[in-house]
């Protein structure tokens, strides 16, 4: 389109032309002639207004993740920028394709310490893969262009717009630009035939999945690959959905809480296939699993991004590519008999078997045992279940006892980031309106985004929020029983009733408080066809499942003796 348009207008347009179909927002003065132009789009791409700006940019860092196109997230200046970081953060640390649109200052006022000015560039550039301004509205479609191309091509990530309300407010007869290509590396082929040389030799192979971008087709490519060449597969952190659980080839999840006999695996390995992770510090445990920056196995890392290889760590064998092509490669051009690890393999998933099996609770515990509640979902919910969570220990329960069956079910932060659970299943219903959505939450990951109930509520979502409440922030108190025992500060929960709270939001609500009162609560909840909360009243004893509160003090009072 050409023409005179306003810059917002403009900016509206060149969000349609891109795809773009959903965008989270809080509305603010500073870019209102960008919400006035995408009124002419409003059958287009719908607006979601949330209540708080960490919510909208998780939101929309959630629909990245989802669907591979950068997710949009449309803030204010000052304020409702430094508010958004957070999910910025998230989709820097996750790989997560995501514009955020800043309103700015005008461009006469800038350098002034003006009403909420802040200097995006400075502000957002350690978070974001990209800052830009559209310092001339001639050049908004090509700006947009840029940011779209830069956030959704090799590894993927946010980039940040800034919004000067002159530049919106003034009109041009620019023309548009033509909607943005993502590009992927694709692997050398004398690389792949290095691989295929490295895997002939191996006895004790491992891949460890991450990164992205995956999706359906890539993820079965790696699947149907990996059960070919029968290699065990490891999920790194909260990227479980890439393989589906269920298969022969899983191993299990490398994160937080890993099983001690698939660490000792990757110990073990004398061939690590890292598939699309950065080898962040999760799953390699501080970077020592393997041992950075050299590991003793033979680390063959792929990666879409020439700069992480051999910034951590220095493989073997790094090949630039991006995992979808990569995996559609490595199942026409690395077909290598696994007659040698077969059975290295079938221990892998006899591991991860027994360790998925949700123990039984103490006699002596109160309230809801996770782990049951966990099985119920498994057993409960349909293979195309999106499970969003945030931070918290609640969520080694769900890591290690649910099982992800397809790709795009499971939404949860690689950034640790709490709060993110509930805005993250806010995107999922909107992008999935035929699947079942569920937000499983902390009660202090639930008081971080609890207010977008309402937005769930204005959109008519039939989301069901599960709240784990133990009445306190577990994960810091677990640290602080290890490292501080008796000395407990600054942890303890005074909660409001949940229940009672969602229900003031118009949500069906209920509280359970013993084992065999989840299920047919869960069923309520999914056919009340509203949004719905079940409160879950669980034993601030019980840590992690592993450990209680009893037995981690113990544990460090005995180890402070020692020394």
């Amino acid at each position: 389109m050409s023409g005179a348009r306003t810059g917002g207008r403009v900016l509206a347009d060149q969000l349609a032309l891109h795809g773009c179909e959903l965008a989270f927002c809080v509305p603010g003065e500073s870019y209102l002639p960008l919400l006035d132009g995408l009124f002419e789009h409003r059958e287009r791409i719908r607006v979601i207004t949330c209540r708080h700006e960490a919510a909208a940019a998780n939101a929309a860092e959630a629909s990245g993740k989802l669907t591979g196109r950068p997710g949009v997230c449309m803030v204010t200046r000052g304020p409702g920028a430094t508010q958004a970081a957070v999910g910025v953060h998230t989709a820097r640390q996750d790989s997560t394709p995501m514009v955020l649109l800043v309103g700015q200052v005008a461009r006469g006022h800038r350098g002034r310490e003006a009403f909420q000015e802040i200097d995006c560039d400075r502000v957002f550039g350690s978070l974001a893969k990209g800052v830009f301004e559209l310092d001339d509205p001639d050049r908004i479609p090509e700006l947009i262009a840029s940011a779209f191309t830069l956030a959704a091509s090799g590894r993927q990530g946010p980039v940040v717009v800034s919004l000067p309300e002159d530049v919106l407010a003034a009109e041009t007869d620019a023309s548009d630009a033509p909607p943005y290509v993502a590009r992927e590396p694709v692997a050398d082929a004398d690389q792949l035939g290095e691989l295929a040389q490295l895997l002939q030799a191996a006895q004790r192979p491992f891949v460890l999945v991450g990164g992205g971008p995956w999706e359906e087709r890539s993820a079965a490519s790696l699947a149907d690959w990996a059960l070919a060449c029968e290699l065990p597969v490891g999920a790194s952190f909260r990227r479980q959905d890439t393989v589906d659980n269920r298969l022969a080839c899983y191993a299990g999840d490398v994160g937080l809480g890993i099983n001690p006999r698939l660490a000792r695996r990757i110990d073990e390995a004398d061939l690590l296939l890292a598939l699309g992770p950065r080898l962040t510090e999760i799953e390699t445990h501080g970077y020592t699993r393997p041992v950075a920056p050299r590991p003793h196995q033979t680390l063959v890392h792929v990666h879409p991004d020439p700069d992480e290889l051999g910034r951590v760590y220095q493989p073997h064998l790094g090949i630039l590519a991006g995992v979808g092509p990569f995996a559609t490669a490595a199942g026409e051009a690395l077909r290598v008999r696994g007659e040698r690890w077969a059975g290295w393999t079938r221990e892998a998933r006899a591991d991860y078997e027994q360790w998925s099996r949700p123990p039984q609770a103490p006699s002596d515990a109160q309230g809801v045992d996770l782990g049951h509640a966990i099985g119920v979902l498994r057993d409960e919910l349909p293979d195309d279940a999106i499970v969003c969570n945030g931070a918290g220990n609640y969520t080694v329960w769900l890591h290690r006892f649910f099982r992800y069956h397809r790709w795009g079910t499971q939404l949860a932060p690689q950034s640790g980031a709490m709060g993110y659970g509930i805005p993250a299943a806010l995107a999922a219903q909107l992008v999935h309106p035929e699947r079942t959505v569920v937000a499983l939450a902390g009660d202090g990951c639930f008081q971080m985004a609890g207010q977008e109930l309402a937005t769930m509520a204005q959109e008519q979502l039939p989301i069901v929020v599960i709240v784990a409440n133990n009445r306190m922030l577990g994960t810091i108190r677990m640290h602080q029983e290890r490292r501080f025992p008796d000395r407990v500060f600054a942890t303890d929960l005074v909660n409001p009733d949940f229940a009672a709270l969602a229900r003031s939001y118009g949500a069906h609500a209920e509280r359970v408080e013993r084992d065999h009162e989840f299920a047919p609560a869960l069923q309520r909840a999914r056919d009340a066809g509203r949004p719905a909360l079940i409160e879950l009243i669980t034993d601030p004893e019980a840590l992690t499942p592993a450990a209680s509160i009893a037995q981690t003090r113990a544990q460090a009072q005995a180890a402070a003796r020692a020394s």
